[in-house]
């Protein structure tokens, strides 16, 4: 494999620490701790950490990794989702991303202060523990490893829409608010943090649009383990591995007012993976408002892409 992919990792014997944390009838709850293995990861961060959710039922259970957005709240509609997750028999494994701020890097204080190269490097860790959870699951006699699924949000989404186009272990995804083309992202959303920041002059935009239109020609060629990329957010994008979740069972979430993904950027990634899209007339942060629909959708998604 090229030395262009900074994703590459090896399956191996996943040295995961479970702490029971409450249990009941239905199910038992544990924080966990897992050494990174990334080939780079933040001083200071050399262990990930999330929470494990078991159904106390016979059989194996399948599981849903369930990965936040920006900001610790962001955790929060995951959590609600659990109860109803575990009494449908599905464990559930929330991933507390390098993002989180129990993993910042040391002397950053929020997600505003990290570099570009601390960004990246955020997402070499994060796919590579969701990779992890995958082998630990695997060695897990408790859970059926031909079952297992992601639901992500907004960044957990990007980082999932990555891990899946490159590990064909996950079976299923959702994605909640997500879209694809950073450039496009960074150029069109309506969030102020973003605005000067990363907003290029016209012609320069459309300069670096045509040239990541031709690096995702070469990369449904050759594979983007081949393609040595213009710009190194091009192996960061959503939207280069959207090709790979082709025929796949993938339900996007996404809201038609969105501020950070723009509807053309979901609908750009959509049409690139084939999958299924559900709308929901809200903003980024407002789609919560219609939770009872997307949990409905959620379950019935995960009945039949789950089913045997």
């Amino acid at each position: 494999m090229s030395d262009i992919n900074p994703f590459i990792y090896t399956s191996c014997w996943a040295s995961f620490n479970l702490r029971l944390v409450r249990q009941n009838k239905y199910r038992r709850d544990y924080h966990v701790e897992f050494p990174v293995v990334s080939a780079k990861y933040y001083p200071g961060s050399e262990m990930a950490s999330g929470e494990y959710f078991e159904p106390r039922k016979k059989g194996k259970a399948p599981l849903a990794i369930l990965i936040h957005g920006w900001g610790d709240h962001s955790v929060l509609p995951l959590k609600w989702m659990v109860d109803g997750l575990i009494k449908r028999g599905i464990a559930c494994f929330i991933l507390y991303l390098p993002f989180h701020s129990s993993r910042l890097p040391e002397n950053k204080t929020n997600l505003s202060e990290l570099t570009d190269d601390e960004w990246f490097v955020g997402y070499q860790m994060a796919v590579t523990d969701v990779r992890q959870i995958i082998d630990w699951a695997n060695q897990n006699s408790q859970i059926n490893h031909q079952k297992i699924s992601i639901i992500a949000l907004s960044l957990g989404a990007i980082v999932s829409s990555i891990a899946m186009g490159i590990d064909r272990r996950i079976k299923a995804a959702v994605f909640i608010t997500l879209g694809g083309n950073t450039g496009k992202i960074m150029q069109t959303n309506s969030i102020s943090r973003f605005g000067n920041k990363y907003r290029l002059p016209q012609e320069t935009y459309l300069q670096n649009q045509r040239n990541y239109a031709k690096y995702l020609i070469e990369v449904d060629d050759k594979g983007f383990e081949n393609v040595e990329p213009t710009q190194r957010t091009y192996l960061i994008d959503p939207l280069t591995y959207a090709a790979k979740l082709k025929g796949r069972p993938v339900l996007m979430i996404n809201a038609s007012w969105d501020e950070l993904f723009p509807r053309d950027t979901s609908l750009e990634f959509q049409r690139a993976c084939g999958c299924e899209l559900v709308t929901f007339p809200a903003t980024h942060a407002g789609i919560w408002i219609w939770y009872p629909l997307i949990t409905r959708n959620i379950n019935r998604f995960l009945k039949t892409s789950l089913a045997d």
